[in-house]
């Protein structure tokens, strides 16, 4: 029995593959299947959204805070029009802001860092294979103990190279509490951000993607190389004010605007 994510906004494409997550793939007859933590879903593109084609039953409330379903993405994107620039970035675009789980977020952003998305997926894969579990569809994520008791030779059939010392330490200090999400999630967006950075390998950018897509600050704006091209080019001053405290969404469609439509002009 299929279960239908209905809304006017999600295209599973752009939001699977914009770079915010790394677990989904793409099937031969266009559906789309991937892992969260230890849980399995496959779904598809809908006219009226998507539709959940295969999931643990119990998970579909996991998956409808997943995809964000209770925030009304038509009315932040008629907000966002009021800026021409945001205006192009939204046209034809149906990017959610994905509700992720902390510990495989900021892992997964360690893994990200001078990558590219073939390699941060291959890496995350044997990640998963290598001390994750066995479950219906793949492999669950490594929980941080597992990770805190590993070595960098454990590490390096991933082919992670600098970065595994990063995703040991990281896993030792989320597993020994000196990194506390809960407690974090609670901090001003400053004050979050520095909590983060006490991790080796983490800096602005990674924890700005640790508090967007994995605590769900909407306000946190990850700034890669394309992003600081747009705001050099067109937002000087700051984003417009539209965006409100919903930066960190805005920021995904001008990421997506201009490693495309705005490539050229930009580089």
């Amino acid at each position: 029995m299929e279960f239908s994510l209905e809304t006017t906004c999600l295209d599973l494409q752009q939001t699977l593959f914009c770079g915010q997550c790394f677990r989904f793939r793409t099937l031969e007859d266009g559906s789309f299947e991937g892992m969260a933590g230890d849980r399995y879903i496959k779904l598809r593109q809908t006219d009226s959204g998507a539709s959940i084609v295969e999931a643990a039953e119990e998970d579909i409330p996991f998956w409808q805070d997943y995809f964000d379903m209770e925030l009304d993405y038509g009315r932040l994107l008629s907000d966002f029009a009021s800026d021409p620039v945001l205006a192009a970035a939204c046209k034809g675009r149906g990017i959610r802001v994905l509700r992720q789980q902390p510990f495989e977020t900021l892992i997964s952003f360690i893994i990200s860092q001078n990558n590219n998305i073939k390699r941060i997926t291959g890496i995350i894969d044997r990640l998963c294979e290598s001390f994750g579990h066995k479950v219906k569809g793949g492999y669950s994520f490594p929980d941080p103990k597992t990770l805190a008791g590993l070595t960098v030779d454990d590490l390096a059939p991933l082919r992670a190279g600098f970065r595994a010392k990063y995703i040991i330490d990281a896993a030792q200090k989320v597993n020994g509490g000196e990194v506390d999400f809960e407690r974090i999630a609670l901090l001003p967006d400053d004050e979050a951000r520095e909590a983060l950075k006490v991790i080796k390998g983490v800096g602005d950018k990674v924890a700005d993607c640790v508090l967007l897509f994995g605590l769900h600050r909407l306000s946190a704006v990850p700034k890669d190389v394309w992003i600081k091209r747009v705001i050099a080019h067109y937002y000087p001053e700051g984003l417009p004010e539209c965006v409100g405290e919903y930066a960190g969404i805005a920021q995904q469609y001008l990421f997506d605007y201009a490693r495309t439509d705005l490539k050229e002009m930009l580089k």
